[in-house]
């Protein structure tokens, strides 16, 4: 029997006490998400490390193939997705989940990539199947049309499970870097955001320009140990640095 104290009750002041108040329902899909992010919180021993990825190169080959290609333009997201799929390749641990006693990983053998979209709503996070299948083409449609779905119609739960590693960008928005919550049954998230300029120093101490952008990779510690997590986020980062648009 444990002696560990019952958690305090909620607080259930007068609000009104201090000053005027509104009172708004919370809606039924922030609602949920809240009590799913909740017990994810909760039950997952979660570590952020943070990285930059040096993106100057992927930047310059992406306005390229964008001006050359004006109907078929690239984004950062799509080949976010193909960097992490090679990196969950190389990183099997990764791409896995734990039974609910935590006596059990599933190492799984396919690769599905979720990815948060900021609805009225609340926050939903559609899933894209078999990403080591699927051309960048392919993800980019893909990602467009459940995008405008989730934002419109909305999602059946079928689109929103059984992902094994999920994006979550704020780069839009801005930021620095976060700590996102792990998206259970997943061990692992990552989060990104806004691309920032700055100047480094050459070979001869020069400052040479550089956009980098900030990576945040939330686990899951009973799984995955701090080295590994390094390692996982500069195989993302490096996957990037060498994307090629072909």
């Amino acid at each position: 029997m444990s002696d560990k104290p019952a958690m305090l009750p909620w607080p259930e002041d007068d609000l009104s006490a201090f000053g005027p108040v509104e009172e708004h329902k919370v809606g039924r899909i922030q609602h949920h998400v809240g009590r799913v992010m909740e017990r994810n919180w909760s039950c997952i021993p979660h570590v952020t490390h943070h990285d930059d990825a040096d993106i100057t190169a992927f930047e310059q080959r992406r306005l390229a193939w964008n001006a050359a290609h004006p109907d078929n333009k690239r984004s950062l997201l799509p080949a976010l997705v193909k960097a992490s799929v090679a990196a969950l390749q190389a990183y099997p641990q990764f791409n896995s989940s734990l039974s609910a006693d935590g006596t059990i990983q599933y190492r799984k053998q396919y690769y599905h990539i979720g990815f948060a979209v900021d609805v009225p709503a609340g926050l939903l996070v559609p899933v894209v199947r078999d990403c080591d299948r699927k051309s960048v083409d392919e993800i980019t449609a893909e990602i467009a049309a459940i995008s405008e779905k989730a934002k419109t119609k909305g999602l059946g739960m079928n689109e929103m499970t059984g992902g094994c590693f999920t994006l979550s960008s704020l780069g839009h928005i801005g930021g620095t870097g976060f700590t996102p919550i792990i998206n259970a049954p997943e061990v692992a998230i990552l989060g990104i955001c806004r691309t920032r300029g700055q100047f480094v120093p050459d070979a001869q101490g020069k400052p040479v320009p550089q956009q980098v952008l900030p990576l945040s990779l939330s686990y899951d510690h009973r799984v995955i140990n701090g080295a590994d997590a390094a390692r996982f986020t500069r195989a993302i980062a490096e996957g990037l640095e060498g994307f090629s648009f072909e």
